[in-house]
Order: C-alpha cells, then structure tokens, then sequence
C-alpha cells in the first residue's frame, strides 16, 4: 500500500466518525461542525509497502559499499545488542566528498541569498545614472576643447593676416627705395683734401663712400648704384641706397615669419579636426554607455524572478546531493539490527570487502528470498556484487529470536530509504499492534517485475510478540522524516487556496475564517506549522469533508 493511500485511509476513518456522530445527532438539533486543534507533536512522512513475516535464524550483514575495512569490534561468539557497532570501513574518501558536497551546498545557498537580497535593479539604476553623468561630462569636454580650438585657429588666422601684412610693408619698402635709389638726384660732397707722399696715411672713407685709394679712376669704379663722381672729384650718396640691403633683410625675415604663421594655422586647424573627431567619438561611446545601462536596468528588472527559481532548483540539486554523500558515510558504520550473537566474520582489519550479498539470500542483508524471484537466480541483493572475504557475508548473526519482512519499494519511495530508519509494522491479523522495526538494507539495483522497477528492503522486527506468526501479512511504514515537539495541524484540515496552505480557524461566531500559515515538513497526518498559527486554536474541517 503506497503512502497516498495510507493517508486516504485514514483521512476516510475520521470523516466517517464524523459522519457517525452527525448521523446520531440528526434526530435532535443540528450539531455543532467538527473541529480539530493545533497543538504539538512529531510531524513524520514515510514511506509504505507491504509483505510477508519470515521468522529468522540467520542474518547476514555487509556495507551497502565495497570498502577498506578500519575496524571490526566484534568476533564469533560476541552478543550483541540492537544498534551496537559491529564494523566501520575506512571513510577518507567518502568524508571528503561529504565536505565537497557541503561546500557545494553552502555556495548555491549564499548564491540564492545574493539573488534573493541583492540590489541587481538599483544598481543598473545607479550605473544608468552614472553613465548619463559622463555623457553630459563627456559633451562639456567636447564643447570646452572644441571652443580652445576654435580660438587658437582665429588667432593663428589673425596672426598669419598681420605678418602678411607686414610682408607687403617689408616689400613695399624695398621696392620704393630701389626706385629712389635709381632715380634720387645726386648729392655733391666735398673731396678730400691731397695726400701727399710725405702726409699721414688716409682715413678710411665713411659709409656710402667707395673706394680707400687715391686715384679717381678707382672711386668711380667703386662707387655703388645711383653714386656719381662730382664735378669736384667726390662722391654723391643717397640714401635709399643704403637702405635696400636692411629693406632686404626685412623681406626675407617677414617672409620666414609668415611661413611659421602659416604652419601655425595649419596646426591649429589639424587640432581643430583631430579633436573634434575624438569628441565625437567619445560622446558616441557615452551614449552607447547610457544605451547599455538602460538594457541592464531592464534585464535586472525581469530576470531576478527567474534568476532566483533557478538558484532555487541549485540549491536543492546541492541538498540531495548532501545527503547522498551523508549516507554513504553513515554507510560505513555497521551496526547490529537486533540482539544477537555473531556466528561468523569474514574479514579482518586491512582487508577490503565488497558491497553485502549475502551468499545465498536474495535479499539485501538477508537470507530471505526475494517475493517473485526465483531461487535459481543466482542473483544477490546487490545485484551481483563481488562477495565478502570467505566468499560469505561479512558478519552472519545467529539465534534471532524475531521476524523479518522484505519489502518492495517503488522506484520514487526507494530513494528515501536507508538503513538503519525506523520503522512501524502493522499486521492485519493483530489490528492493535504497532511493533518497532529498522531498515536493515536496500537493494542497490532494481528488479523488473511486470515492468515495474521495485527495489527490495529488508527489515527486521526489533520486538518479539506472541500474536506474530510467520506468513503473516505485514504493513511498513518506514520513517523517512520526521520532527519532534512542532506546532502541527491534521493534514485534513488543510486546503490550498492561490497557492497557500489554509485552514478554517473556528471564529467568535463560530463561522470559519479561512487562515494561511506557513507550512514545514508535510507529513502523512499532520502538517508543521512555521508560522500564522497558535497553539490551542479550534480548527474546522474543510466544508466538504465536514458535509461528508
């Protein structure tokens, strides 16, 4: 019988209580609704299949696992007591994918936190904003550099028109005194007196005068352009003619002077266009900034949703594998079901064996056979697994004086079995009876029956009663979760309504108030309350469970 069909079951019983105890009250006055209340207790979920009591006198015992053994604490003959370690395997390994596994675990958890507490929105906000800033920065730079160049291209352009200007003086100059020089009238000048042989030696002449001997011949010769030799013997100067050579040098200056002007203009333009360019350039990629930023606000604003259901599903994934790993190690540790004395160790400290067999049982830790599976098989309860050391099981407990029960478990509920979890057996011969178990183990591999994959359990009785007989049917419900001392609600009394769990809280007038409240483990009768509830508070049955 499945856990859902347990739970109808007894959801079934209390409704046809309440049905009764309407019905006997239909003859007076309507009775008053039924109601429940919250109070505290364990909250449990398991898991349920059914078979068959074997009475047993042989228990094999082995690690789900092949490992190294570290330890074996007991020897042939030893008594032991339910739960007393038998033998550990060396666990290194699997402890370190145990912290791996952790560490796996609290990094989706701290990721989720991120996502669920970060300020993804605000902060593309905040970059948007900041990026708007540079683009009006980067605008005022552009204008402010483009206006520098503009001025220094206007003074370079008015420097350029002053020197040409003064260029045109400078030749104008010129060409005004080489015509005065050519056409001014001579200007006579008083030769200087004879030198005679016995005289002191002759000055030399002043400027604008030709020649520094004393023949007349020479000084013509010498004379510069527009110079005449006067009637009296001397030279005639004029002054434009002396001014050609500086009005010369004065060109050639204004001349280099327009040059360094004209490459200053081409300068200042060339850094007019260069900058211009890189502020085009650079408000481009402000604006592209702002463009990217304004995706990023909108991206933040819908992909958190997702973004978190995903880290969710993470963390999960990082939870199951946590506890896979948890198992594995508690796998190491193997401890006797039930109260017993050892009749056989196949194995010593230092020597490896492999994952449990069993030698001729077919069931996982057990020499019961499986339902529906032939013994000619040859198959084990680890599927074919390599056995213990002796080519036996690892440890064999014998003069048991209590039953066992191999169980099949769907392929859904397989998964949340383990050994060691406690179980309840109920049996339908004896109604009144609740006999502790344990799990003693679970089948690695699956067998296919009619196309269904079941995994076998073994579970052994840990009571003895006088009512048990072998063959009877057996039901087991194998506490996979459970929490002690919680507020709790019945299971049947609860709703869901827009994706919330609700109750009906009893009110003043004794009309319902629909309730939401925060809901922890959900087990198969009752439901953890978190939070919205209190303790003591009258439930009523949903409307029509309480018609019912």
């Amino acid at each position: 019988m499945s856990r859902t069909t347990r739970r109808r079951t007894r959801v079934t019983l209390s409704v046809a209580v309440l049905a009764v105890v309407g019905a006997t009250a239909c003859t007076a006055e309507q009775p008053p609704p039924p109601t429940l209340r919250v109070d505290r207790g364990t909250v449990a979920t398991s898991v349920s299949a059914s078979g068959t009591l074997v009475a047993i006198t042989e228990q094999n015992l082995g690690f789900p696992q092949a490992g190294k053994l570290a330890e074996v604490l007991v020897g042939v003959g030893t008594r032991v007591e339910p739960g007393q370690v038998l033998a550990r395997l060396d666990d290194f390994a699997l402890r370190q994918t145990l912290e791996q596994r952790h560490a796996g675990l609290a990094q989706q958890q701290a990721q989720l936190a991120k996502i669920r507490n970060g300020n993804s929105v605000e902060a593309a906000q905040a970059t948007l904003e900041q990026a708007e800033k540079i683009l009006d920065a980067t605008e005022d730079q552009a204008e402010a550099t483009n206006n520098a160049n503009y001025s220094a291209t206007d003074r370079a352009e008015k420097q350029l028109e002053f020197d040409r200007k003064v260029l045109d003086q400078a030749e104008h100059r010129l060409e005004a005194d080489k015509r005065a020089c050519g056409s001014a009238p001579p200007k006579t000048t008083t030769p200087p007196p004879p030198v005679s042989s016995q005289s002191a030696p002759a000055e030399k002449p002043p400027s604008g005068l030709l020649g520094t001997g004393g023949s007349q011949s020479a000084t013509a010769d010498a004379a510069p352009a527009g110079s005449q030799a006067g009637s009296g013997g001397g030279l005639v100067a004029n002054p434009a003619c002396d001014r050609i050579p500086a009005d010369k040098q004065a060109v050639t200056d204004a001349k280099r002077v327009v040059l360094s002007s004209e490459t200053a203009l081409d300068t200042a333009e060339q850094r007019q266009n260069v900058d211009e360019a890189a502020g085009r350039l650079s408000i481009e990629n402000a604006r592209q900034s702002v463009v990217t930023a304004k995706n990023e606000v909108d991206s933040a604003g819908s992909d958190k949703p997702a973004d978190t259901s995903a880290q969710e599903a993470a963390v999960r994934d990082a939870e199951a594998q946590v506890a896979l790993a948890q198992r594995d190690v508690d796998n190491t540790v193997l401890r006797a079901p039930v109260a017993a004395v050892v009749s056989a160790v196949n194995g010593a400290e230092g020597e490896y064996v492999g994952a449990a067999t069993g030698t001729t049982a077919l069931a996982p830790g057990s020499s019961a056979a499986l339902p529906e599976i032939a013994a000619t098989s040859g198959g084990g309860a680890g599927g074919g697994a390599a056995a213990a050391p002796g080519g036996g099981a690892f440890i064999v407990l014998n003069n048991i004086d209590s039953f066992q029960l191999v169980v099949p478990f769907e392929e859904s509920d397989a998964a949340r079995v383990a050994a060691n979890q406690r179980v309840e057996i109920t049996v339908d011969a004896v109604p009144d009876l609740r006999a502790p178990a344990t799990v003693l183990a679970i089948a690695p591999s699956g067998n296919s029956t009619t196309g269904v994959v079941r995994y076998y359990a073994t579970i052994v009785l840990t009571e003895n009663d006088d009512r048990l007989r072998d063959g009877q049917t057996a039901l087991a419900d194998v506490m996979v979760q459970s929490v002690d001392n919680v507020l709790r609600v019945p299971s049947a009394a609860t709703r869901t309504d827009a994706g919330r769990l609700v109750v009906d809280v009893r009110g003043p007038d004794g009309a319902p108030v629909p309730t939401p409240f925060q809901a922890g483990l959900v087990g198969d009768e009752y439901t953890e309350v978190v939070s919205g509830l209190t303790e003591g508070q009258e439930l009523l049955l949903p409307q029509g469970q309480s018609t019912t």
